[in-house]
């Protein structure tokens, strides 16, 4: 079914810089603002120019947003290989030019030879890196069926169209940036200790360099002619399925035979005059997000000032108490009851606000549920896509940690996931990050994973308002939140929204995390004095959102984060 709304005019602004628009009958607009890319149509806002470029393309050749979510995605995993991924999974929601709301699970499942005990050695403790690195720590991928099963659905063009200039790219290559080329040499090692041998990714890419991938083109090239098929059942499946077995891993043809992405209901609730549409599970984004503002609703957030002290006290202590629920309750709703509605509800979350103080901090200890502390990967990629016919889509996809289990694959050109982390190893135990799971999130065949990705549609008045989403692991829910508050509580421009700094708290380890340098002494003294224990480790970066913002006269701001040099396009 097509969805259609017209919307005319051509304008692109870029903060207080103007930027030419390649289209002859393009103007150009000056405002004093603090704001980001501006246009009339469409908007692509990704981790890299590339991938928007491609999707916006996509878009003026009359697709639609999901065809541009294809060409996106599949554009990031040639030149943002540290998450972009053919090997990993990811959540979409999306809202239709009708107001229709929906979402995509595409999230990776565990093979079907998992077991509870498998990262586990005789003595029942957890062998180190064996769920981190290599073919073991890989979850059966979803991302191509993801691609296909919302093109299938909802898109205009056909699927040769769409990664044709994907495909251009691997073959002539996308420019090193500076930080890849650090990343390149710093795991080096690694790559190759992993690998057996010296990868396409080395320490001999330098900054400024053209890096051409082949191997990918190719994959991709073979995926146009049979589709999703190719990935899981033709070529591309069985040379996969030989390069996991060489390597020590247990995913079989019958598991990429049997994975299927699920459409769900997605998480959807009102923050005063707004309706926010989120993932729900295995996703904990849209629960957590949607306690947090809960909590929040009975209280006067203008009255606080941005970023005060009793702003951050409040958002604090309605994480504190949300991500205690997440990470006792939250789990794949199809092997675990979750109790959403309970947790949801009104009275509940009213209860649960109702000890907390601006006298001093509460102590995590007596903050129930959970024994379990939070760390999730931030290695995370998210996209924001607006399209000419009003279709709005947030989509969140990952490899898990950098690089994934930083196994590559030469042959078919991408590396996979190492998503088998997320879950709980033992409970009790931590992961990788930190992170120490619960039963709900314990190990079965074909089982999601957990995670804290949260794409997320704002509403406003029924119409469409904001579409959002981050990286960050565990600081996902919380810069999504605070990106969405920056807007509708303190009135800022959606660059202004992302560009302000971020704080983070999740229960546990029981601190407030500050982005560094970016808070003033006498605040975090005043936090202090009240018993908030803070972290602000240099360099600390908490997420790095991309969004989309509709503006009153209708035109499209795409607000881009520089932390990681994201960028919007469109037109």
């Amino acid at each position: 079914m097509r969805h259609f709304l017209k919307i005319g005019g051509l304008t692109i602004l870029l903060g207080i810089t103007l930027v030419a628009c390649k289209k002859e009958n393009a103007h150009q607009i000056l405002e004093e603002t603090k704001r980001g890319v501006i246009t009339q149509k469409a908007m692509v806002v990704s981790a890299r120019e590339e991938a928007s470029k491609i999707g916006v393309a996509i878009m003026q050749q009359g697709g639609n947003a999901f065809d541009a979510m294809m060409a996106t995605e599949m554009a990031l995993a040639v030149c943002y290989p540290f998450a972009g991924n053919l090997g990993g999974g990811g959540f979409l929601v999306y809202r239709l030019a009708d107001g229709t709301k929906g979402s995509l699970d595409y999230r990776e499942k565990a093979p079907i030879a998992a077991t509870k005990d498998m990262y586990l050695d005789a003595n029942g403790n957890v062998i180190p890196g064996k769920s981190t690195l290599g073919a073991m720590a890989v979850g059966v991928p979803g991302t191509v069926a993801g691609i296909f099963e919302a093109h299938e659905k909802f898109g205009n063009l056909d699927v040769k169209t769409i990664l044709q200039p994907v495909i251009e790219l691997a073959q002539k290559g996308f420019v090193v940036t500076s930080d890849q080329a650090i990343q390149f040499n710093s795991l080096d090692s690694l790559f190759t200790a992993v690998n057996g041998q010296t990868i396409l990714y080395n320490k001999t890419v330098k900054t400024g360099d053209t890096l051409k991938n082949m191997a990918l083109s190719n994959t991709l090239k073979r995926i146009v002619i049979n589709g999703k098929r190719e990935f899981y059942e033709g070529e591309t499946a069985d040379s996969l399925i030989a390069f996991l077995q060489r390597k020590g891993g247990i995913i079989t043809h019958e598991d990429l035979k049997r994975y299927e992405p699920v459409w769900r209901d997605p998480i959807t609730f009102q923050y005063k005059d707004y309706g926010v549409t989120s993932m729900a599970p295995p996703s904990s984004g849209g629960i957590t997000l949607a306690q947090i503002m809960g909590m929040l609703q009975h209280f006067d957030l203008k009255e606080f000032d941005h970023n005060s002290l009793k702003y951050i006290q409040v958002l604090v202590e309605a994480e504190r108490r949300a991500y205690a629920d997440r990470n006792y309750y939250l789990g794949d709703p199809d092997f675990v009851e979750i109790p959403s509605n309970y947790l949801l509800s009104d009275v509940y979350l009213l209860d649960r606000i109702s000890d907390f103080s601006f006298e001093s901090a509460t102590s995590s200890e007596s903050v129930q549920k959970g024994n379990i502390q939070i760390y999730e990967s931030d290695e995370t990629t998210h996209y924001s896509i607006v399209d000419p016919f009003g279709n709005a889509i947030a989509v969140t996809t990952t490899l898990n940690g950098a690089y994934g289990s930083k196994l590559f694959s030469s042959e078919l050109g991408f590396f996979l996931n190492n998503e088998m982390d997320d879950f709980s190893s033992k409970p009790g135990e931590p992961n990788m990050f930190g992170l120490i799971g619960a039963e709900a999130n314990s190990i079965m065949p074909e089982k999601r994973m957990l995670s804290s990705m949260t794409p997320t549609i704002v509403e406003k008045d029924g119409a469409l308002f904001m579409t959002l989403g981050t990286p960050g692991g565990s600081t996902i829910i919380t810069s999504v939140l605070q990106t969405i508050l920056n807007v509708i509580e303190f009135d800022m421009t959606m660059q202004e929204a992302v560009n302000a700094p971020r704080f983070h708290h999740q229960w546990l380890p029981d601190e407030i995390r500050l982005e560094s340098d970016k808070f003033n002494d006498k605040l975090k003294a005043n936090l202090e004095v009240l018993g908030y224990k803070l972290s602000e480790e240099p360099n600390l970066i908490l997420g790095s959102v991309n969004g989309v913002l509709i503006l009153e006269n209708g035109s499209l701001e795409g607000g881009s984060d520089q932390r990681r040099g994201d960028k919007a396009v469109g037109f």
